[in-house]
Parts: C-alpha cells; structure tokens; sequence
C-alpha cells in the first residue's frame, strides 16, 4: 500500500513515536516543539513518508526508532521539523542601523585604513538575511565606503543551505528589496515564465555557507566578528538554551563588534557578558565574554 492510499485523517504518528521525536529534537537541536504542533510535524513529515515509500506515519515512527534507521535519516528529519521563515530585509530598521551607526563606529575603531568587515548570519536559512547584508555593504562601498566584507550564513539545515548557495529566488520573495538594488543586485531569469531571479555571482562569491548546529559546544567561527545577526531563533529555545547560545555567540564577537536579535526575542542578562544595548535588540561588546 503507498501513502496516496493512506486516509491523511488517520495518518498519525504513533504517541511514542512523537514524543521520540519531540524528545530529540529538543536535546539535539534545542527547538521544542510542544503537542500544538503536533499537526504541523506530521505534516512535513509525509513527504519523507512519500520519498521512503513507506505506509504512512506509524511506518516511518517504527522505520526511525524500531528498525534502526535514525541515523541514516536524522539529517533529513531535522530538515523537515526545523522552521525556516525569512525575507529580504526583514525587520528593516536592523539594516539602517547597520548602514547608518553601526558600521561607520566601527570604521572609526578601525583607524585609518578599510575597514574589514567580517559579519556572520548565524541562522541563515535560505540566505535571504545574509544577501540583504551583502546587497546593503555592496552598496555602501558604492557610496563611498572604505570597506571590504565578508558574510558567513549558518543554518543546522543543510537542505535550506543547498538553497541558499544557489541564491535563486521567486519574485515574490525578491519584492522587499528596492527596486534600484534588485535591479543592480538580482539577475532575472531568461524564461520569464519562471519568475524568479538570482543573486548576482559578485555577491554570491562574498558570502559562504556553513552547517552549524547553535547547541553545539563549539563554533567552528572567528572570534574576531564584528557583526552577528541571530534573529527570530532565540524564541524556539528554553531560557537556559536561550542563555547559552548568546554566551557562545558573544564568545566569537570582536570587542566593540554588535550582535543584533530579533525584535520581540529577550536578552536578560546580556550584560553580565559583555553586551550593552544601545537600540531595539541591538548589543554591543564592551569587554571579552567569558571563556
């Protein structure tokens, strides 16, 4: 029997088998994922059910905790459960304060030579954030800008990372950016019935992508970044998840160097390591973050 002939009403997971997954996801990944989303889990779920040929649900349940098959599916699990919302400049004022404050004080710190410019979009997704701040420092440097710049995307979905290096997208995705930008910054498709365009190869060569997991223990990134952006990603963790992944994060900021979270996400006890807010979710590194 194939998932086409599977009732989707009564296709389910087993109860053991969703609270298997909550359970890893939450220790692995740190996303928790209470019963009201039971729905949406199962959901994106069924086209791994489809890719497997399996029977439905409670075959893939038993095909991950029964038969053994976790590991080789864990990636592809993590791809489906895992929230990827972004868009072109999304939470706009976060760039101004990039163009207007942030980068000239730190082209000052700098001295008298280009400012270096090392920034990290530490949930990247698609790569809609990390190609905003490609598109806003290309255009300063046009400006007039002494700066050169280099964006490092991370995402714990190597499926959305796929994605992001391509750097195609559909127009409707491309409608935030100005209009002179998309026509400087965007290649358009040559089969106009495709909507959708591309990121110019120029930009695309200054940002490079990465998996990274923001429960690891680790980063495998410099500690000397001047600009971090972790938004909208905070708010899918636990207090203490929350505490240490802004711990770590400030442990890879250059002194003087910003972290910037989303608007409605909770820094309490920023602080205590280092970080002082100086506009809406916006903290500065004032003193090394401990070790």
């Amino acid at each position: 029997m194939s998932m086409a002939a599977v009732d989707i009403l009564a296709d389910r997971l087993a109860d053991r088998h969703f609270r298997s997954i909550v359970d890893l996801i939450e220790r692995q990944v740190g996303i928790q994922l209470p019963a009201a989303k039971r729905t949406m889990v199962e959901g994106r779920l069924r086209k791994r059910v489809r890719a497997l040929d399996l029977d439905g649900l409670e075959a893939y349940g038993r095909h991950l905790f029964d038969e053994g098959r976790l590991d080789a599916e864990y990636t592809h699990l993590v791809d489906c459960v895992t929230t990827n919302k972004t868009d072109f400049f999304r939470e706009p004022a976060h760039f101004e304060f990039l163009r207007d404050v942030a980068v000239p004080k730190l082209a000052t710190q700098a001295g008298t030579g280009p400012l270096q410019l090392k920034v990290w979009s530490a949930a990247a997704s698609i790569g809609a954030e990390a190609y905003t701040l490609a598109i806003v420092l290309d255009d300063m440097i046009r400006r007039g800008h002494r700066l050169s710049f280099s964006i490092l995307g991370t995402d714990i979905s190597t499926e959305v990372l796929g994605r992001a290096g391509d750097g195609i997208y559909s127009h409707e995705m491309l409608a935030p950016i100005p209009p002179d930008l998309r026509r400087r910054y965007v290649m358009e498709a040559l089969d106009s019935a495709r909507r959708e365009g591309r990121i110019v190869p120029e930009l695309r060569r200054r940002v490079q992508f990465r998996h990274l997991n923001l429960m690891d223990e680790h980063y495998d990134v410099d500690r000397d970044v001047d600009i971090v952006l972790c938004r909208n990603v905070l708010i899918y963790f636990d207090k203490s998840t929350q505490k240490a992944v802004i711990e770590h994060l400030a442990r890879h900021l250059r002194p003087g160097g910003y972290l910037i979270v989303g608007h409605s996400e909770s820094m309490a006890g920023a602080g205590a390591i280092g970080l002082n807010q100086v506009s809406s979710s916006v903290f500065r590194k004032v003193s090394q973050a401990p070790r």
